[in-house]
């Protein structure tokens, strides 16, 4: 791996089991040593073979968060987190346990044992204990695996707001696409041990010369402010830079800043704007590139006055639309459709 990361942010790494995903975060944990590695936290180094340097796990100052919680059973959830705050001089401590507490939401399990927590209750205290120790940055490796969906929706926006609120840089492992296309600002996409690109996350995930934006899952995102609210029809209206798209109103309210995710398979093409038609989201877009998906199949890449788009549809539509590099078209989207993220 040769790799330079933002820092600030969520940098997610993806790829399917065996990418090396793990390996390469307990890399940065010192938790394994590979060789002829360099490995440095904005000024500090960490290791560095040439000079023959490794500070050992437990010198970094780092904040780890495995996909089992770990926590220790004979201690309540007040005391789990105050473990980590000991592990550090209190001159260099910048996150208070009750900040701690407060960021994920658990001041109601403080008297509480492990074994009476939910999984996503025991993530959240895991996390808050690596708070704890006040590190420089925090890895985070597939936490939200062994989840349902409604304990994994419970515990992304506390993710997300530790990035928010304390600035410290993320590292976070998943195989999960939405997870990652939900949390992370910055991808780097895995494959058997090798990097095949890494970049901004809404790029990664539309860029036809990577798999992420092929198949039943790929997906566009689009980041904007909702502007109105039609409480009659419950509808909401956020506008980004390629328009305006409604939805159904959500957890949010006007002025707030919201990540959407719009899969490629919602989203259908016109060469003519759309008229009596049940669809509310029609965006003028123009066709960047055409992908071949399969025999009946193709990819089209959208450009929405700067926000990409995806659109997947049968290579029939494109022939009939007589689609090419250049061609201006209307894209449709199913208000439903959208998968609301957050920011």
């Amino acid at each position: 791996f040769d790799l330079t990361l933002p820092g600030s942010g969520i940098t997610a790494f993806f790829g399917a089991s065996g990418a090396g995903k793990s390996t390469l975060l307990r890399a940065v944990a010192g938790l394994v040593k590979p060789a002829n590695g360099i490995i440095r936290i904005g000024e500090t180094v960490w290791q560095d073979d040439k000079d023959r340097l490794f500070i050992p796990t437990y010198k970094r100052s780092l904040g780890f968060v495995f996909q089992d919680a770990r926590l220790f059973s004979h201690l309540n959830v007040t005391d789990n987190i105050r473990y980590g705050m000991k592990r550090i001089r209190t001159e260099k401590r910048r996150i208070s346990l009750e900040k701690a507490i407060d960021l994920l939401g658990i001041g109601h399990l403080l008297e509480r044992m492990p074994d009476t927590l939910s999984g996503g209750e025991k993530q959240r205290v895991s996390i808050a204990r690596a708070l704890a120790t006040s590190p420089d940055i925090i890895l985070i490796d597939e936490p939200l695996a062994a989840l349902d969906m409604k304990r994994k929706s419970e515990i992304l926006p506390y993710l997300q707001r530790l990035n928010e609120e304390l600035g410290i840089p993320l590292l976070y492992v998943s195989h999960a696409l939405e997870e990652v296309s939900t949390l992370a600002d910055h991808l780097v996409l895995l494959d058997r041990g090798r990097i095949l690109a890494a970049g901004n996350t809404s790029d990664m995930l539309t860029r036809l010369d990577l798999p992420l934006a092929h198949h039943d899952t790929a997906s566009a995102i689009i980041e904007g402010k909702i502007i109105a609210e039609d409480t009659k029809f419950s509808l909401s209206t956020l506008s980004f830079q390629g328009g305006l798209i409604y939805l159904p109103t959500g957890n949010f309210s006007i002025g707030k800043h919201i990540r959407l995710r719009i899969q490629a398979r919602d989203v259908s093409l016109a060469t003519q704007k759309p008229e009596q038609t049940s669809i509310l989201n029609i965006l003028e877009t123009t066709v960047t590139e055409i992908s071949r998906e399969s025999d009946g199949e193709v990819m089209v890449e959208l450009d929405a006055k700067g926000t990409r788009l995806l659109s997947r549809i049968t290579r029939k539509s494109a022939s009939v639309l007589k689609l090419e590099t250049g061609k201006p078209v209307y894209a449709q989207i199913k208000g439903i459709a959208v998968l609301e993220s957050f920011t």
